[in-house]
């Protein structure tokens, strides 16, 4: 079988997620979306039923593939519904929901579930996708109070700079958020907090918060921060030494002769390739480790294969451990050096096999 494969390290999951919620006091949301950031929702979902007050969620169907799955924890839609017939799903899965818009408000309001639903109420406080302006908030508010078939509402919004931490826009959302909950009433439960949030904004309120890519393990800043620094690597991109090349200088390697030997250079090539989501930009000299030594990417990655430098490891040869991405090799780092972000580095991967560990 085809060596490469991503290590999934639950016990790290479940470590990460421990971490969201000591920092801040507060409920958590694990969120799953995106197949869990291409670890696989399910699986994490299980690693974390035991202990996550809930779940958030793209969309229903990522919802009904849980609870096929038997997790009977609460689940939000972060995106809400896309279709009011959505809501007769909601309602027979108990499923809380995110409502973003007027026309969700409405149908909202002509729908007669079989029980009160649990609402989450978003506010476009500056990040400008979806969410009621603040002009308008405190109005869908009350409209969702009047119903007598609604049980809840939680006030949520989003950040859409918290991963800069010298940005202002943080505070100007959090600003605009506050004075339309003051207006409000204090009665009612709020949840601003992604991982930017959580890690790096320590306070800013939130009664509920959103891990998301700080569950993975992949820290969402630029820079180093002591919080981000205790996160675990949750997953580990690896695959093995399928052919080695010995080389004379002045020779190149892969499409393009992007890379031109400078001196004899012993080469390995990898079984991994973009068609595993590994990033196809990735220039020359991009870390690996081999056997647990650091060692580079030289020429292009073609769609199934890539090639390292093994010229200074001579234990180095056929089979050798290719370490991608993880605890050597951080996503984040990668993702920077390709001009991308970890998110899409998990989500992107496929083809690649999941060995879970940790269970």
């Amino acid at each position: 079988m085809r060596p490469a494969r991503a290590l999934i390290d639950l016990a790290a999951l479940r470590h990460n997620y421990r971490l969201a919620r000591e920092v801040t006091g507060a409920r958590a949301l694990a969120v799953v979306k995106a197949d869990a950031y291409g670890h696989g929702a399910v699986v994490c979902a299980r690693a974390l039923e035991g202990e996550a007050d809930g779940f958030a969620v793209a969309c229903i169907e990522e919802a009904l593939e849980l609870r096929e799955a038997g997790i009977r924890a609460p689940i939000l839609l972060l995106e809400g519904f896309f279709e009011a017939s959505e809501l007769e799903l909601i309602d027979a899965h108990d499923f809380w929901c995110v409502v973003h818009s007027a026309w969700q408000l409405e149908a909202i309001e002509r729908a007669r579930p079989s029980k009160p639903l649990t609402v989450w109420l978003k506010m476009d406080s500056g990040m400008h996708r979806v969410g009621f302006f603040p002009q308008d908030y405190a109005a869908a508010l009350a409209r969702l109070k009047a119903l007598p078939h609604v049980a809840k509402v939680v006030l949520m919004s989003h950040f859409s700079r918290a991963d800069e931490l010298d940005c202002p826009r943080t505070e100007e959302q959090v600003a605009a958020f506050q004075a339309v909950r003051e207006a409000a009433g204090q009665g009612h439960e709020i949840s601003l907090r992604n991982s930017p949030g959580i890690l790096g904004w320590s306070e800013v309120p939130s009664d509920w918060v959103r891990p998301g890519i700080m569950l993975y393990g992949a820290t969402p800043f630029e820079q180093a921060h002591p919080l981000a620094d205790q996160l675990r690597p949750v997953m580990t991109l690896e695959s093995q030494v399928i052919s080695i090349r010995e080389l004379p200088a002045g020779e190149p390697v892969g499409y393009g002769a992007r890379f031109i030997a400078e001196r004899p250079v012993r080469v390995g090539v990898v079984a991994m390739g973009y068609a595993d989501g590994y990033p196809r930009h990735a220039p020359d000299g991009t870390p690996v480790f081999i056997d647990g030594k650091p060692s580079r990417i030289i020429g292009r990655v073609s769609m199934d294969m890539l090639t390292v430098d093994l010229t200074d490891l001579p234990q180095a040869g056929l089979g050798s451990r290719v370490e991608l991405w993880g605890p050597n090799v951080p996503a984040s780092q990668l993702a920077s050096l390709c001009g991308s972000i970890p998110y899409q580095l998990f989500c992107n991967l496929k083809r690649v096999p999941r060995v879970y560990s940790g269970e």
